[in-house]
């Protein structure tokens, strides 16, 4: 570092008198005024040269300090800089690839959607046409029902014939038969007669009916008659009970009523019959239920001991009855029904059990 100037503004030192000698007086000890003045002026310089070392020092160091601390940086910023470089490249690819699948996702949906557009039309055209085909199903099956049902009006069924009594099961030897068991006039006349399609039973076991088509609508109508009264007959060792011939489906709708019919019998006053094919109608005191109800025209009506169990509760239904509610006993005894009309507005809000 250059030394620095004097501010007295001299460069030259002030020249010092020589020392006197020993001899000299003591009015020669005190310190002459020029040495004296001297000592401030040094130590301002001392001073001065303090603070500009320390300044220097300071800007040194902070120039050090900050060029490392730029080096530092720099190499950290490039290090980040590379690293970022990295990340959006690899970020680009996985945002492309994104895109892409959402691209294809979008596609297949909007197929998806085409089909399954395509595909509602189609089922909504199938439930039309199964609805209709349905309809047509149902008219044909009531046809053909009714075709078979007309087809065995004169049809009769004997039970109780056993199955190694072969001379019964002739036409010619039904029409006997059935005259004595009667006490027919005549012999009537018999077209065909068979076992009913069965395996044959076991030795022991319940006869198979025998099945006799007449050739008169009248002498059948007679035969059922007579047989309602009589019930079961006695003949021959055996004892034998004749009934209509009809198909499954009625016979299973007809022996629906059975239960009821059965518990009928124990109510006075009240008369029964079976419409064909399987409407039961009930007459109480010489009048019909339902022709009584219609007659008071009612919008509720409550009955009691109606012998019915849960699930014959919808043989009350008629065309005058909306809902029914129905409850029995513990047994198929009593039992009570609610219906109403179905022209009566009915909100249900509550059922208490």
């Amino acid at each position: 570092m250059p030394p620095k100037t004097n501010r007295g503004g001299s460069n030259a030192q002030p020249n010092q008198r020589p020392a006197t000698t020993a001899s000299s007086s003591p009015k020669s000890d005190s310190t002459p005024p020029e040495a004296s003045s001297c000592t401030p002026l040094l130590a301002a310089d001392i001073t001065a040269l303090k603070t500009d070392l320390l300044f220097s020092l300071r800007n040194e160091v902070v120039s050090v300090f900050k060029a490392e601390l730029q080096a530092a940086l720099n190499e950290n910023l490039v290090s980040i800089k590379s690293e970022l470089l990295a990340f959006k490249t690899e970020l680009s690819g996985s945002i492309f690839s994104v895109q892409t699948e959402v691209a294809e996702l979008k596609n297949t949906v909007t197929e998806m959607e085409r089909s399954l557009s395509t595909c509602t039309d189609d089922i909504v055209s199938l439930q039309n046409k199964v609805e209709r085909l349905s309809k047509d199903y149902k008219t044909l099956e009531d046809k053909c029902e009714d075709l078979e049902s007309r087809a065995r009006r004169q049809n009769i069924r004997i039970i109780g014939v056993p199955e190694d009594a072969s001379v019964f099961q002739s036409p010619t030897g039904v029409a006997k038969l059935l005259k004595e068991a009667f006490q027919l006039d005549k012999e009537p006349l018999v077209d065909r007669a068979h076992r009913s399609l069965m395996p044959k039973p076991k030795p022991g076991d319940r006869p198979r009916a025998i099945v006799a088509k007449l050739h008169y609508f009248t002498d059948c109508s007679d035969i059922l008659k007579k047989a309602r009264e009589l019930q079961r007959i006695n003949i021959h060792n055996m004892t034998i009970s004749v009934f209509p011939d009809h198909t499954t489906k009625t016979a299973r709708a007809r022996a629906a009523f059975n239960d009821v019919r059965r518990q009928l019998r124990e109510i006075e006053g009240v008369r029964y019959g079976l419409l064909h094919p399987a409407r039961l109608r009930i007459t109480y005191g010489g009048t019909q239920i339902f022709a009584h109800l219609k007659s008071l025209n009612f919008d509720i009506a409550f009955l009691q001991e109606t012998h019915l169990r849960d699930k014959d509760s919808a043989k009350l239904r008629c065309p005058l009855v909306g809902d029914i509610f129905h409850s029995t006993f513990n047994s198929k005894a009593r039992g009570v029904a609610i219906l109403i009309h179905k022209k009566t507005v009915f909100t249900m809000s509550k059922i208490i059990s």
